[in-house]
């Protein structure tokens, strides 16, 4: 399948901002099932300094410094993509959980590959006791890594609410858990605090999700969006296998992938300081358009 994904981010300020330095993480993942044709990003305004670098997790990294005056920043990314995944089925063969936990344990590597770095607690996913008891009763002894994944994936998809105004980055994890919604990000941190409360390899895979608009009607411009699943470290000869809880999927070839990390404050696709507003407005907007 190929996409072309435009990702649109606008910043207003209630009054003119006289800095500002960004780091982009806007360019999708080439390799593992993705092919990365073409990729640009328009600035408005034009930035003094732009350079660009991978990060510790291998995620092309854009930082722009902007010294021009504003009350309007606009920063403009399209690609075009090739997406050509294999396909795990959630019910396939997979080593016992413990097993691959002690696996992980034991790794000698600290390299960003490797799945220890993916076990402990992080900035925005602590391991919190009732959470790590929540992801325990999809683990039985002896069971499988995939079908205790899939099972909690499932779990948090029939449990939880979506509801987009329930909370913002800063809600801690411990008050999405108690009420039971959010949004997709609120529910991948919940499935890897679990994860990791039992000893498994996390990680937040920040991308997009290709929406198919319901028959007869027309796709409307925009109304795509960022979105945040898991990945699940299933040992050595599976490797990471990617899950969903907000959809309850495997993760296919609707899924592109920008970065991934221990969390989202290592992949946030936009983040940066500005000087001179006290209040701004953000507004996103994404589409993800099959070519054919």
């Amino acid at each position: 399948m190929i996409y072309d994904i435009r990702h649109l981010t606008s910043y207003s300020y209630e009054s003119p901002v006289s800095f500002a330095r960004c780091s982009l993480r806007l360019e999708p993942k080439n390799g593992d099932g993705q092919q990365l044709i073409s990729h640009a990003i328009e600035i408005r305004p034009r930035p003094a300094e732009r350079s660009i670098r991978r990060d510790f997790y291998g995620t092309p990294t854009e930082n722009v410094l902007i010294e021009t005056a504003h009350r309007n920043l606009r920063i403009d990314s399209r690609s075009r993509v090739v997406v050509e995944r294999r396909i795990l089925d959630r019910a396939a063969g997979s080593p016992p959980w413990e097993q691959v936990r002690d696996l992980a344990f034991a790794a000698a590597s600290l390299a960003p590959s490797s799945p220890v770095g993916y076990v402990f607690a992080s900035k925005l996913v602590p391991v919190l006791p009732p959470v790590t008891a929540y992801a325990a009763s999809s683990f039985p002894p002896g069971g499988s890594i995939l079908a205790g994944a899939a099972d909690l994936m499932r779990r948090i998809r029939n449990e939880f609410r979506y509801d987009p105004k329930a909370t913002a980055i800063s809600t801690p994890l411990a008050e999405v858990f108690q009420k039971r919604h959010g949004v997709c990000q609120d529910f991948a941190h919940v499935m890897i605090a679990g994860l990791r409360g039992i000893g498994l390899p996390a990680a937040y895979v920040s991308g997009y999700i290709r929406t198919i608009p319901p028959p007869g009607k027309a796709r409307m411009q925009g109304a795509d969006a960022t979105h945040a699943w898991v990945a699940v470290w299933c040992g050595s000869d599976i490797g990471w296998a990617d899950f969903d809880p907000t959809n309850d999927l495997m993760v296919a070839n609707d899924h592109i992938v920008l970065a991934m990390g221990r969390d989202f404050s290592d992949v946030s696709p936009v983040d940066g300081v500005i000087v001179g507003s006290h209040q701004q407005k953000l507004r996103v907007e994404v589409d993800v358009v099959p070519v054919e």
